[in-house]
């Protein structure tokens, strides 16, 4: 009897093995149902130096921004201070519009490192300047660069990432986001006090940038990516270096069959509006200009106007600020795999709506003597709100959602939705609050916020858990 049972015992551990569920029987009995997630984490972790560098080059510009217009020459010049700050997201926006196309042609890991390449020579160029047309050129190549980051990080991440830690690894990206920016702001300070300091702040940026693109020669390229390309031995040898040898039979069989390599002929821009993909792409288009007018980004850009009404000074509100999205951010991640994306969503902008209830409140003057600790409060809870769903979600659900026949092309796309409005709500903020007042402004927010959780209820999935097959199928209409 215990001989039939060990052979019964072996024959179910091949089975096992066979099927790829992730199963090992041991002497006692024990099972493991998910690949161990230390594998794939260092790949993630250099992935996420591109959110990094997108961050830091952010917040760069903060602190410095006066240095940099006296030493160059156009102090007071309030249109080439603009020019300085809004070259770089016009970079990104070119960057995000050919981000799918060269994650699609040369592979994630070597768009990485194309990414890297504009921002060390755009650093680079800004560190040693002498000139405001240098500097501008200097921020226009690492705008390309940032544009180019976040999309193939948010690719990289879905389709490296076991399923049950894709949310958590995706929220890592915006961690690594906010440490930039705060890194950023911090090595700003002495900017004030020590002459040149400016030039180190951009030189910083080299570092990791170099980083990333020698730390990736060393990582595991998407499988997804390969498979599409016909080399499935390829893909195989990633998934054991992501996986472990075990899983890598039932990774295979779930890759999605858009990924099988017969469908490598160029996706059409025309096939992202039309047909079959078109539900997707809008749902994805969608969310990300939800995300922008919510007016997270007219908070981030002046935020300390409403700090210094405070008596608080600028370098401590935007740190504050940091914190507070960094600690949203580090919640987030634990949530991510546990609650799902579409609750963190939802909470995320009614929460948004509410702390934006407390600007117009301020605005209002209903509670006399009260109206600094309602705004400062509501900016506070707006950046928390944010950075526990309207933040690290869209980048992750976009990747997961989209098929892999078109998910470089869509995000591209998505991204590209997402800076122009970006673009225009930093451009209008100012002029809008000139003309419509605080009131009616905040409350154009707050409805966004709600049109956007009344959104994320009405068309967005739980993609909780689910691989990227089970996704696709759940959304992707049939032929």
């Amino acid at each position: 009897m215990t001989y039939k049972r060990a052979l019964s015992r072996d024959r179910l551990n091949a089975q096992d093995r066979e099927q790829g569920l992730g199963r090992l029987q041991n002497g006692i009995g024990k099972e493991s149902g998910n690949p161990s997630w230390k594998r794939s984490l260092p790949h993630i972790l250099v992935a996420a130096v591109s959110s990094l560098l997108f961050g830091y080059h952010l917040g760069v510009v903060n602190e410095t921004l006066e240095c940099i217009s006296l030493d160059l020459g156009f102090s007071g010049n309030t249109l080439a201070e603009g020019l300085v700050v809004s070259t770089c997201l016009g970079g990104a926006f070119v960057g995000s519009l050919f981000s799918g196309w060269i994650a699609d042609g040369v592979g994630r890991r070597r768009a990485f490192q194309l990414c890297a390449l504009p921002m060390i020579i755009g650093a680079s160029l800004s560190a040693t300047t002498n000139t405001l047309g240098s500097m501008l050129i200097g921020r226009l190549f690492v705008g390309t660069g940032m544009g180019v980051g976040p999309a193939v990080a948010a690719l990289y991440v879905a389709e490296v990432s076991p399923a049950f830690i894709r949310g958590t690894y995706g929220c890592l990206t915006q961690i690594a986001t906010c440490l930039g920016l705060m890194g950023a702001l911090f090595i700003g300070i002495p900017a004030k006090d020590v002459m040149g300091w400016w030039r180190v702040c951009f030189w910083v940026s080299t570092i990791p940038a170099v980083l990333l693109a020698l730390l990736m020669e060393f990582c595991a390229e998407s499988p997804h990516w390969l498979l599409k390309r016909g080399r499935s031995a390829e893909a195989e040898s990633e998934f054991e270096k992501l996986l472990g040898g075990i899983y890598v039979k039932s990774a295979m069989a779930e890759l999605p069959k858009s990924d099988r390599g017969d469908e490598t002929d160029t996706v059409k821009f025309s096939e992202l509006l039309h047909g079959r993909h078109s539900r997707v792409v809008f749902l994805g288009s969608g969310l990300f200009a939800l995300q922008q007018l919510s007016g997270i980004n007219a908070v981030f850009y002046f935020s300390s106007t409403v700090f210094r009404s405070a008596g608080v000074p600028s370098a401590v509100a935007n740190m504050a600020v940091g914190v507070v999205n960094l600690s949203g951010s580090i919640i987030a991640t634990i949530l991510m795999d546990r609650l799902g994306r579409k609750v963190l969503l939802l909470g995320s902008f009614l929460g948004m709506a509410v702390s934006m209830g407390f600007q117009v409140i301020a605005a209002c003057a209903l509670l006399s003597g009260f109206e600094v600790y309602f705004s400062v409060g509501g900016i506070l809870l707006f950046v928390l709100s944010f950075s526990l769903g309207a933040g690290p979600v869209p980048g992750l659900l976009l990747s997961e959602i989209f098929p892999g026949r078109i998910r470089a092309k869509a995000m591209a796309f998505c991204m590209a939705v997402h800076w122009v409005i970006n673009f225009f709500v930093g451009l209008l903020f100012l002029r809008l609050l000139e003309q419509l007042g605080a009131k009616v402004l905040y409350t154009i927010f707050a409805t966004f916020c709600l049109i956007g959780a009344f959104f994320v209820k009405r068309n967005i999935v739980e993609t909780k858990g689910k691989t990227l097959q089970e996704i696709e199928i759940a959304l992707l209409p049939p032929n």
